[in-house]
Formats: structure tokens, sequence, C-alpha cells
């Protein structure tokens, strides 16, 4: 499927708002006309057009049925969201489709790809600003698209270990929280999924202050992603990887077993359901 630029700097995002108004425009519609046809407000469609906001993939959908496009505005809806991630983690999270195993580690939040929609805009919320908040349903849903990772046949085994600081401080919503928490058990019901919490008893450990994924992929190798705060590095070499692994598994050391880690996660989130 062709994608003609009008400028060799055109985005995903940009080409995806001219695309829709070429089409619009051929057909003789306006704004307002096409928002009642797709059910949506005529506001909401002249800032996909001028590339101010992402449409949602429901929105996005809707487009492509109603311009007969075969699927051509969730391609450039797919291509607009991937480019949202990080520079540094892009090329890291595209591996994870090729990825037979992913482990991670994660000091003060919940993993994203255990995220609920909510707990993950509250996180985005807090860390955009200015013109960025534009962003913050495309960052959501791009976020949200990545679990579907377990939906498919292979789905890579997964193994999350987090903090207890993670479960600890709460979302502005206790709701928020609360549902986060009853979605991690229902996920860790999956038997590809393991879920631990590395305790406060136990301390100080080498993973402190930020986190670790290790995706090891088809062809057996391991690639490796730190990250803290808004900065972060994919490590591939193997002194590099055998390193961090070797802290991974010091924190899964430490960490409670998984039947004891879900104990801890239902008393935090009886917890929150008191307090609600």
């Amino acid at each position: 499927m062709e994608l003609h630029d009008e400028d060799d700097k055109a985005t995903p995002r940009t080409m995806l708002g001219r695309r829709l108004r070429r089409l619009r425009e051929q057909a003789g519609m306006s704004q307002r006309a096409l928002a009642e046809k797709v059910g949506y407000p005529h506001t909401y469609i002249s800032r996909v057009e001028r590339g101010e906001q992402l449409p949602s993939e429901a929105l996005a959908q809707a487009f492509d049925e109603h311009f007969n496009t075969d699927g051509l505005f969730i391609e450039l809806l797919d291509m607009a969201q991937d480019s949202l991630i990080a520079n540094y983690s892009r090329e890291f999270v595209a591996k994870e489709s090729d990825a037979i195993r992913i482990q991670v580690f994660t000091s003060s939040v919940i993993p994203g790809l255990l995220n609920t929609e909510d707990y993950a805009r509250e996180l985005f919320r807090e860390d955009l600003a200015g013109e960025a908040m534009n962003e913050l349903d495309a960052r959501v849903s791009a976020r949200i698209n990545r679990q579907r990772i377990f939906e498919n046949q292979d789905a890579p085994l997964y193994w999350a270990i987090m903090d207890e600081a993670a479960l600890k401080r709460p979302t502005a919503s206790k709701k928020t929280m609360r549902q986060q928490l009853e979605h991690m058990l229902q996920m860790a019901e999956n038997p590809s999924i393991t879920i631990q919490v590395l305790p406060f008893k136990q301390a100080v450990h080498p993973l402190m202050g930020g986190s670790l994924t290790l995706l090891t992929l088809k062809g057996g190798s391991t690639v490796a992603l730190v990250e803290s705060f808004a900065s972060g590095e994919a490590v591939d070499s193997a002194k590099g990887v055998v390193e961090l692994v070797q802290r991974f598994d010091v924190a899964r050391s430490k960490a409670l077993p998984e039947n004891e880690s879900l104990d801890l996660i239902r008393s935090y989130l009886k917890e929150y359901a008191d307090e609600s």
C-alpha cells in the first residue's frame, strides 16, 4: 500500500491527517458531515487533520470503513504510535514480537505490559507537559496495544519482578490502583506469566532506582534495556548482558516466591479497597 508523502519530513501523524483531509475533500464532505457519518465530534476530526491529535483505534477503523481504504488508517495509526516510543527504546521494543521470553524488573511502577489503561494514563499524565499532553491518549493506546503480544499463539514467557514500592505508592485515584492490582492478579492466572515482588524486608538490592528488561530472542540471544526517568540504554554486548542478567538473578533470589508475592498484592488490594 503506497503512502504518498507531500513532504520529505512528513511523519505518520501528518500523513494520516493529510490523507484524511484529501479523501474527505475528494468525497465533497465537510468535517461536520464526516463527523456525523463516523459518529465523532467534528472538532476531533479537525485536530486529526491538522496533525494535532491521533485518532483512537476505533476512529481510525471508522475512517477505513467509511472510505474503504483497506486498513490504511489503522496502519498509519500503528506507525504513529510506534513513533511515540522513546528513541532509545524504540528498536528494542520492536523486538518484543520476536522474543520467546521477557523478563522485567521495575523499582517503583507496575511493569508496562501489566498496566491497565487508567494506570498507564496517570503515569503518562505526570510525565508529559505542554503540547505533549495532546499525545496522552496515543501514548496510552500504544502501551496497551503492546499487550496484544500475550494473545499470540506463540506468546512469550513473561517474568515480572517489581519492588514493593510499586505496590505501596498509590495513584491519585485509589480506584485506579485497585483495578491495577486486580488486573495483575488476573494476569497471573496465565501459566506463561510469573509475577514476583521484592519486599522491603530484603533491604537494598542491585536494581534500585531503575528498571531492567531482558528479551530472549528466538535465535537464543538476549538483549537488555536499562531505564531511569526519561533516559535509557539498550545493551546487546555479551559482557554487558551477562552483568545485567546477574543483577536480575540476584533480585529474583531476593523476591518472594510467586504465591507469597500474589498474597502480598492481595493484601495491598484489600488496603486500597478499604480506603475507597
